[in-house]
């Protein structure tokens, strides 16, 4: 997969300027990718998983690359460590004169040095955003794609807001220690500096799905386990808008079980049952139906299923605990 997302930046932003750069792939569902001055650079499953296209991610990737070619963590560096310094030595001289007016000025330094952090970061962050968009506009992916990703992010944010019952996000406002412009705000610059002429170009969607498809149960069994039912549920929703697959069904059981409550399980009964209509030797499908109707009351029912579950896979880890749910095994 390393190799893979690596070409989609070569793609992106060349070959010649990428060959310096190594790419690894971690395991953590956050959507996140960073970038290091030696040109390492790291992305997470959580990002991977929730790209649709190598438009999307290669719009991700030029971000990261365009940090690195800016030095902007280098720059941030050295800045955070004038910053330190010049409030190393206010706070001496503010010791050496502890009225009320000299610690209100050396609490006012403060803040503007601690605001100027947080600007200059966002500001870095705009200009990586330009410089993908840029390295997008130049390739031969379709540059739309790259305030899609933020479109995306805003859909999943605000289902996860609404499934815990939380007010609705404000997607344009900036608080004061933000590290990175409003999604709001990137979409909508990203959107209006797309080359007009490039919308017709490759997403490489199918290209994608073929590279996420081993990996993709994985990654949705991570993200599942993160407790967030209305985000989760929204992102199994997007990866179904190409087509529902075994898998996909199979994951939305999952959510749907692990939530629990009764409306949920007589739900996931008929996300499983549609995941072994598509795949019926799918093994887990069979133990999670089988797991929802006994824990409906249909109790038979759900006994059958396991038995099919053992039959498919005896040897499974949980063998030993299922078998004393099924009488006669």
């Amino acid at each position: 997969m390393s190799a893979y997302v690596k070409s989609v930046l070569c793609r992106a932003v060349g070959t010649d300027r990428c060959n310096a750069t190594r790419v690894y792939i971690l395991r953590e569902p956050t959507f996140n990718a960073t970038m290091s001055p030696n040109g390492t650079m790291r992305v997470f499953s959580g990002l991977l998983l929730r790209m649709r296209s190598e438009a999307e991610l290669a719009a991700v990737l030029g971000h990261e690359f365009g940090h690195f070619e800016k030095r902007h963590t280098l720059m941030q560096f050295k800045a955070a460590r004038g910053g330190s310094d010049l409030l190393a030595w206010s706070a001496l001289l503010a010791s050496m004169s502890p009225s009320y007016n000299t610690q209100r000025a050396y609490q006012d330094l403060q803040i503007s040095v601690y605001g100027s952090f947080f600007r200059f970061g966002r500001d870095q962050e705009r200009e990586a955003d330009l410089l993908g968009l840029g390295y997008l506009n130049a390739s031969d992916l379709r540059p739309q794609a790259a305030a899609q990703v933020w479109q995306n992010l805003m859909g999943e944010i605000e289902a996860s807001a609404t499934a815990r019952g939380m007010r609705k996000p404000d997607f344009k406002a900036i608080a004061f220690t933000a590290s990175h412009p409003p999604q709001g705000e990137r979409a909508e610059y990203l959107a209006e500096l797309a080359d007009p002429s490039a919308k017709e170009r490759d997403d490489g969607v199918d290209r994608y799905r073929a590279a996420m498809a081993a990996w993709l149960p994985i990654f949705l069994q991570d993200q599942i386990k993160l407790n967030d039912f209305g985000g989760s549920d929204y992102l199994i929703n997007r990866l179904a808008e190409n087509g529902w697959t075994a898998d996909l069904w199979f994951a939305r059981g999952e959510l749907y079980r692990t939530r629990g409550n009764q409306r949920d399980l007589v739900n996931a009964v008929q996300f499983y049952r549609s995941a072994i209509g598509l795949n019926p030797t799918f093994a887990e499908a069979h133990r999670g139906l089988g797991l929802s109707l006994i824990k409906t009351g249909e109790r038979a029912a759900g006994q059958a299923a396991l038995r099919t579950y053992l039959e498919i896979k005896p040897g499974a880890d949980d063998a030993g605990m299922i078998r004393l749910m099924v009488p006669g095994e």
